[in-house]
């Protein structure tokens, strides 16, 4: 316990409680384009649902963390670059995140809508889980690398882990609310969502993309879209 409040253990327990928050805004624009789908009553349980699966994802890599950096070691070798475990997952999560953004924004933008429901609603929930499940390995092996890098105690990953996630949890329903209410900002996060899923399938062929490039493209492209919200209900607004 003591070797918690220490100076250095204390700034790598904030530091990585903040860089976990700002790693799990794919969860959370992730999470709130999927549940949208659902019946209004099913909504607040997935949203708590996913981000507990996340979180319990997330404490079982770095329980097994052997397992964890074994993922790093090359499995084999295409035309001279070496390919790892973590590779696949990663080049696998991105196809899989393009896809499903590339899908949704067509359906936002080109497909005909029709009122009939396609599934049941038990159906639906089971698939957005699914869904869910699927990024949230891609999204928390990329969080608990990130975290073994920064930390070297298991309880201070785990309290960090603990603490981005309540932040996710006070706050997905706030953002997927906000996401929903405003069309031209479902589709900008489903364009993030596109940039997350190209740049995963750059890390998994090896090509180290500096995040805090994406990051800063991002909150510059969601200044603009709020810029423009502001502008639009001036014009509305009643004189």
């Amino acid at each position: 316990m003591d070797a918690l409040l220490t100076a250095d253990s204390l700034i790598a327990l904030v530091t990585l409680t903040v860089m976990e928050i700002v790693l799990g805004i794919d969860n959370i624009v992730f999470l709130a384009i999927l549940v949208g789908r659902l019946p209004e009553r099913q909504q607040a349980l997935a949203r708590r649902t996913g981000i507990s699966l996340a979180l319990g994802m997330r404490i079982g890599l770095l329980l097994a963390i052997s397992w964890i950096m074994g993922l790093t070691a090359p499995l084999f070798t295409v035309l001279g670059q070496s390919v790892s475990g973590r590779d696949l997952i990663l080049f696998g999560g991105g196809l899989f995140l393009i896809a499903k953004a590339t899908w949704e924004i067509y359906e936002k933008v080109e497909a005909e809508h029709v009122d009939a429901p396609t599934a049941t609603a038990r159906g639906q929930f089971t698939l957005v889980l699914v869904q869910v499940v699927l990024l949230d390995i891609v999204f928390s092996l990329d969080s608990v690398i990130t975290a073994v890098g920064m930390a070297n105690q298991i309880s201070i990953m785990i309290i960090a882990m603990v603490l981005a996630m309540l932040v996710m949890l006070v706050s997905v329903g706030a953002v997927s609310d906000f996401v929903n209410r405003h069309p031209s900002v479902k589709i900008l996060a489903l364009a993030f969502l596109l940039l997350i899923g190209v740049m995963l399938v750059a890390e998994g062929l090896g090509t180290h993309v500096d995040k805090g490039y994406i990051y800063f493209a991002m909150a510059f492209a969601v200044f603009v879209e709020m810029l423009n919200l502001r502008y639009r209900k001036k014009r509305t607004a009643p004189r």
